[in-house]
């Protein structure tokens, strides 16, 4: 089988990547930290534990497997801890993603997935967020990421490594078989926070910011599922092994939802109440993010095909149940 290179591959989008590059024919091949990913999320595929930061570390890998192609993940991802200390962000997904990016370059491995974001756009309401739309990030963790884009731009016009970048908005949901899932210490993301207060994990979901200027004052966000989103990743690489160039695709479905909108959607899939609480605005957060894209579309042929509210939520209730990595 053909060796990829998963940076980030216990966490909980390269979890779900490792099994649909599997699923495909791939070997991925983890290397993580352990930081934020866990151990026994590495189900489908050799686990190599180091940190982008260590280069020597990375090099020993590249040489061990001599990967067709690598998939980055790795970031650290809290958009308000970015606000608050924003050279840790600098530090780990800049200078982490150039070592790799050199790494890779050095192990004549010129193909190569990036997971990048929405919120390289920042905030532009009632503006249709497309790949050529302005990228004006608010962060320091989607300037980072844009930072990282740039990075691929200038070695691919200098050693020939073809990228794909990929532009993602809300990712949710979990995997339906329940392998893998969304877990993270702390979480931060909106439902499995929900489902946290809705199973009794946490006294209540708080919703930040009620004043926005949105039909019911709070954010609205585009949705999409992690199995449809790693599926478009398999795309992305096999783009790049017919050699059609680099591209950035965003990857979104188009319909936002607003935060009390998945809290009713919630009531329906799960049949109980969700206690929640108003709280402030948090720094760094947009009104809007809804993708207005269909370029993965037409030119992967990416059909997201789990990505409405009721699945999403679905799926990740089922994987919450299961209760894994609680300890």
């Amino acid at each position: 089988m053909t060796n990829v290179l998963v940076t980030g591959g216990a966490g909980y989008i390269g979890s779900h990547a490792c099994k649909a590059l599997r699923a495909a024919g791939y070997t991925p091949v983890t290397f993580d930290n352990l930081v934020t990913g866990w151990e026994d999320a590495v189900k489908f595929g050799p686990f190599e534990k180091g940190d982008l930061l260590d280069r020597a570390r990375i090099d020993e890998v590249f040489a061990k497997y001599a990967p067709i192609a690598v998939m980055h993940f790795a970031a650290l991802s809290q958009v308000g801890e970015s606000m608050q200390v924003p050279g840790k962000y600098w530090r780990n997904n800049v200078v982490g993603s150039l070592n790799l990016i050199e790494a890779a370059v050095a192990a004549d491995c010129h193909n190569f997935v990036f997971s990048s974001t929405c919120a390289t756009y920042g905030d532009q309401d009632n503006v249709v967020l497309d790949e050529n739309s302005a990228q004006h990030p608010i962060n320091a963790y989607g300037a980072s990421k844009r930072a990282i884009e740039d990075i691929l731009r200038d070695f691919e016009a200098s050693n020939g490594l073809n990228h794909v970048i990929f532009r993602y908005f809300n990712v949710a949901g979990a995997d339906p078989e329940a392998e893998v899932g969304e877990h993270h210490q702390p979480e931060t993301h909106l439902i499995p926070l929900m489902l946290d207060a809705i199973d009794g994990k946490r006294d209540a979901l708080t919703i930040f910011g009620t004043d926005y200027e949105t039909p019911d004052g709070t954010c609205i966000r585009d949705y999409v599922h992690v199995c449809d989103l790693v599926d478009a990743h398999v795309l992305g690489l096999k783009w790049l092994e017919k050699d059609k160039g680099s591209r950035v695709f965003n990857l979104g479905t188009g319909s936002g939802f607003s935060v009390r909108e998945v809290i009713d959607h919630s009531r329906a899939v799960t049949n109980r109440a969700v206690p929640f609480n108003e709280g402030a605005r948090r720094p760094g957060d947009c009104t809007k993010l809804v993708s207005g894209s269909t370029r993965a579309e037409q030119e992967l042929g990416w059909t997201p095909t789990r990505s409405t509210l009721q699945t999403m939520i679905a799926d990740a209730w089922k994987w919450h149940q299961t209760g894994h990595y609680d300890k």
